[in-house]
């Protein structure tokens, strides 16, 4: 085994992006992005939203809108293999626009990061790769006000779609968390787990 993995859960626009970036210049810990394993925007597998104003919509919060198997692929080949080919995904046109190789270069361990983390966090355990798994959290007001700023300015999806997800997923915040916390997850805002984590001797990787 090259390489661990420090899994980054937690609820859209709490931190998590914003941490691995953190980690990997303090650290050298690269980022595998776990967001880029959506499924195209026209893939028939999409769940769609059931009710509510954005009901028919593709639900992109819903754990069937990613390709988890191939996450968890990649996950295994770079703690086996220290390298591997990565999509590369446009969340503004919901399809994979390319693709990019992760060489970690002999670091032991490196970030994944998404909405969908919890997902991996089991598995990722009992394969023996886990090296720490945090929930990002913080509260929620913070949470949605970070998360709409960002998708608006990314032209993520249409503004109206953006605050009506935004207010779901604000009410949603609590039981998120504690989905991550059964799954052993540890809560912490973004400065603790970096204070944690910036504890352990630092890699270097490069992604190109």
């Amino acid at each position: 085994m090259r390489a661990r993995v420090i899994v980054l859960a937690g609820p859209s626009g709490s931190g998590k992006s914003r941490l691995a970036e953190r980690l990997q210049r303090a650290r050298g810990w690269p980022t595998l992005r776990l967001d880029d394993f959506y499924l195209d925007g026209d893939d028939p597998r999409l769940p769609r939203i059931e009710e509510g104003a954005n009901a028919g919509l593709v639900d992109w919060d819903h754990p069937g809108s990613w390709n988890r198997e191939d996450a968890l692929s990649v996950l295994r080949e770079l703690c086996t293999h220290g390298a591997a080919d990565l999509p590369v995904y446009s969340i503004s046109e919901s399809r994979r626009t390319g693709s990019q190789r992760l060489d970690l270069a002999g670091a032991t361990r490196f970030c994944a990061e998404g909405i969908f983390a919890i997902d991996i966090v089991e598995e990722c355990r009992a394969a023996g790769i886990l090296e720490a798994a945090y929930c990002i959290t913080q509260h929620p007001v913070v949470t949605f006000w970070r998360r709409l700023t960002r998708d608006l300015r990314e032209h993520r999806k249409p503004p109206l779609v953006l605050v009506r997800r935004g207010l779901a997923l604000a009410r949603a915040q609590r039981q998120i968390v504690r989905r991550a916390a059964g799954v052993g997850c540890r809560v912490a805002t973004g400065d603790r787990a970096f204070s944690d984590l910036g504890t352990q001797e630092g890699d270097h990787a490069v992604a190109r």
